[in-house]
């Protein structure tokens, strides 16, 4: 309609005309444009709109539109349709709303229920008496959080509020770079079954935990922490390990844990799991860490990524053991294993480092990652004691 690069295009000059796939243009009616006429100030500005027919116009209007016109009053014929095809659009009920000054509908009043005749021995002798009282109209109370559409609302603590900011800032500030591994974990299903038999009662998680903190020992790059701008590599190995509560995730840390057999870590994973639940840990037992490890094996999950928890530079993503086959053919259980670390503090090369040994120390455990407590078992791993 107005060629390419036009300049001093008037407001309200039609420009383009929109058609749907093959219907020719040229034979679109082609709405009437504004006139605007100049003047000095004193005269308005005149505006022609094409009449919307009643077969054209019948419901060919947004619920806007609808609003506004039960609102007021009118109906589609007492309203000059401005848009394309004979739509009528919420701006000419407004112009039309405006040109008649029209007020909005009232309400319909709804009348008062009758007042009971009085039945007392004073009215009966023409006596005054008290006016009785209105009746009363049971309200149910006000249903929170809930809604016709089918949802409902949920709180959001201040703990929830807390962990979304933190979760923001690592996945918006933090370069996350990802790797995996599978982990045959025969040896360590059985080695944890043989525990269980001797009475000491120990997770596959509290297994991975040591060999986590062994494999930090080893490759001591991994275990380091932002402290402002600056990198620090922390000589203690402090793990923070993931878990569920009905406020929202938590991470209780398990202090030395390179220092401690797996007996101790269980007992500890116990304890600091069970009082984060009951919003019972002390501060220094959940702020801090050098790593921290989430496990969702438990929830039928066979593998996933997590996302950093600053200031540290990594955490592993541990998924539930499943049946696979190995290159032989022979059935195995395995474990998928993901870490998530920091770019900008570790590179490629020290985090594939890192989780071959926790590979290594997963699918063959030692007394190096098994600690004192091995000699109890009769394990064929013992026999490298």
């Amino acid at each position: 309609m107005v060629a390419e690069d036009t300049k001093d295009v008037k407001v309200g000059t039609l420009i383009a005309v929109m058609v749907a796939e093959g219907e020719d243009w040229k034979t679109v009616e082609m709405p009437l444009q504004e006139e605007i006429i100049p003047s000095s100030g004193a005269q308005p500005v005149t505006v022609t709109r094409t009449p919307a027919s009643v077969a054209a116009g019948h419901g060919n209007f947004g619920p806007s539109v609808r609003l506004l016109l039960e609102k007021y009053g009118l109906t589609v014929d007492q309203v000059p349709a401005g848009g394309p095809h004979g739509k009528l659009l919420k701006g000419d009920v407004l112009q039309t709303i405006k040109d008649k000054n029209l007020q909005p509908q009232p309400i319909p009043a709804v009348p008062p229920p009758e007042a009971p005749k009085p039945a007392s021995a004073a009215a009966a002798h023409g006596m005054p008496t008290a006016a009785p009282p209105p009746p009363s109209v049971p309200v149910p109370p006000p249903v929170l959080g809930t809604s016709e559409d089918g949802y409902q609302d949920s709180e959001i603590t201040n703990m929830r509020r807390t962990i979304a900011k933190r979760l923001v800032q690592s996945k918006s500030g933090i370069a996350h770079s990802y790797a995996t591994v599978e982990c045959v974990v025969d040896k360590l299903v059985a080695l944890r079954k043989q525990y269980k038999a001797e009475g000491i009662n120990v997770s596959v998680n509290d297994l991975v935990i040591k060999a986590v903190a062994v494999a930090l020992t080893r490759c001591p790059e991994m275990n380091c922490v932002w402290k402002g701008d600056q990198l620090m590599i922390s000589n203690q190995i402090d793990i923070s390990i993931a878990v569920a509560t009905p406020a929202g995730l938590i991470t209780p840390i398990i202090h030395g844990a390179d220092a401690l057999g797996v007996e101790d870590i269980s007992t500890r994973a116990r304890d600091l799991a069970g009082r984060a639940r009951e919003n019972k840990l002390k501060l220094d037992e959940f702020q801090g860490g050098t790593f921290t490890i989430s496990n969702l094996g438990m929830f039928g999950i066979s593998e996933f990524s997590a996302i950093i928890n600053p200031p540290q530079c990594g955490i592993l993503a541990l998924g539930g053991s499943r049946l696979s086959l190995s290159d032989s053919g022979a059935p195995v259980m395995c474990m998928s294993a993901t870490l998530s670390y920091d770019r900008a503090g570790v590179d490629d090369d020290t985090a594939a480092t890192f989780l071959n040994i926790v590979k290594h120390l997963l699918e063959d455990p030692t007394t190096v990652m098994l600690g004192a407590y091995t000699s109890k078992v009769n394990h064929p791993m013992a026999a490298l004691l």
